[in-house]
């Protein structure tokens, strides 16, 4: 049975010093706590998306400095791979500006890069916007392993930021994604002017999903101009703290992926993170459209603070 409201929120306004704790012991119980998973992310198709979602560079509507790229050549992206698997990715995303897949060349395009980066032996996770189940599954046999449909925000909020589609068709998606055999990756992003309670109720949305995503990406909300929540004023580190520990401790097996918005991140708040649970990164100098820190820097970044990236070789 999920949780009510209240019980998450009463986790949520825990001291933060019992909070951590409390985090800190969940993961332990089931992750290695010195490792953090190191995943890329590839936008293979930029921008032009009919969508409106208030928070996106990518959206036709609004007028950003954002650069719109057609879907790139398979031999491009799996180039990308070989290089991100070398720099110690493990798992390779590719993300389409899309609202939905269409059964179409573009959609057999994406299933060769599927075959071809999991036959690198990467994890393989994909996010193309709606998608029905023998599209998933048709994923699934080209070697797809993850499928991201995040849900964003909380039901009541989502409606404020979105009018192209409902909250209820993105739980559709993800229930189609289950019923192909795919792993879900689902999350959300915090800091786009929703309050503390609508937060709660993106976390409690997540627990009502059966099983629990085996990932949640929580992104800070990165704001960018021409965008209509371009002003939003930016979240209180504390509070990105008490978003993830109190996630690690509703989903102590579920990876929990700190995602976008680390560029605007000081080194101390992604420590912070990670003892509250964050067990996995996107790395590289860009996700999707927004900045990231760059893989010098989290590997500088991992090795200050004594851990190192998952599947490395452990140091003598």
């Amino acid at each position: 049975m999920s949780p009510t409201a209240a019980a998450i929120r009463a986790i949520h306004d825990l001291p933060v010093p019992e909070l951590l704790f409390r985090a800190a012991t969940a993961h332990r119980q089931h992750w290695n706590a010195e490792e953090i998973q190191f995943c890329t992310l590839d936008s293979i198709k930029t921008g032009a998306c009919p969508e409106d979602c208030a928070y996106c560079p990518q959206s036709a509507r609004y007028q950003t400095a954002l650069k719109v790229e057609p879907l790139k050549d398979v031999a491009k992206v799996l180039a990308g791979a070989a290089e991100a698997k070398a720099a110690g990715s493990t798992r390779y995303c590719m993300g389409a500006a899309w609202r939905e897949v269409k059964d179409d060349a573009n959609f057999e395009a994406v299933l060769e890069m599927v075959q071809g980066v999991s036959g690198l032996g990467m994890e393989v996770c994909v996010t193309l916007g709606m998608l029905n189940e023998p599209q998933a599954k048709r994923l699934k046999a080209a070697g797809c392993q993850v499928y991201n449909h995040n849900i964003d925000s909380s039901r009541d909020f989502y409606e404020t930021i979105i009018s192209t589609r409902k909250f209820d068709e993105r739980l559709e998606t993800i229930a189609a994604v289950r019923a192909a055999g795919l792993e879900v990756c689902s999350g959300g992003i915090v800091g786009m002017g929703e309050t503390i309670e609508q937060r709660i109720h993106f976390l409690q949305e997540l627990t009502e999903l059966e099983p629990a995503p085996e990932s949640i990406p929580i992104n800070q909300f990165v704001a960018v101009d021409g965008t209509p929540l371009a002003d939003v004023d930016p979240l209180p580190p504390l509070e990105l703290v008490r978003m993830i520990a109190t996630a690690r401790i509703l989903f102590p097996k579920s990876r929990i992926r700190l995602s976008a918005g680390r560029a605007q991140m000081s080194d101390e708040l992604q420590a912070l993170c990670f003892f509250a649970g964050a067990n996995s990164i996107f790395t590289g100098e860009k996700l999707l459209t927004t900045p990231g820190p760059g893989l010098d820097h989290d590997q500088w970044l991992l090795q200050s603070l004594g851990m190192r990236v998952e599947g490395a070789a452990v140091r003598a």
